[in-house]
């Protein structure tokens, strides 16, 4: 029965790791930078497009996405970033970065 049961849970983790993968495919690349540096990316922009959520169990924390240049980018800070007033804002309940 052990055998079993070793057989599902690395048959489980192979689905797990595929569905991963999946999901970076998927995404296409994702930059990850600093809160300041997100800030500048958006001072390029005229117009950008931003999704934001909250997170954090213990410690809530912002996170952000933007497209630039065919490029997504990503941050997460301990506080709320000044977005540009030219700033289109979604407010998302979740932002998922695969890996």
């Amino acid at each position: 029965m052990t055998n079993g049961a070793y057989v599902g849970g690395a048959a489980g983790g192979v689905a797990a790791a595929a569905v991963i993968a999946q999901a970076i495919k998927a995404s296409g690349a994702i930059v990850r930078v600093e809160p300041h540096d997100f800030e500048e990316i958006l001072r390029r922009s005229e117009r950008p497009l931003v999704v934001s959520a909250q997170g954090g169990f213990i410690s809530k924390n912002y996170q952000y996405l933007t497209g630039y240049k065919g490029l997504a980018f990503y941050t997460k800070s301990p506080t709320e970033l000044m977005l540009p007033g030219s700033a289109e804002v979604i407010a998302a309940g979740k932002i998922w970065i695969p890996g």
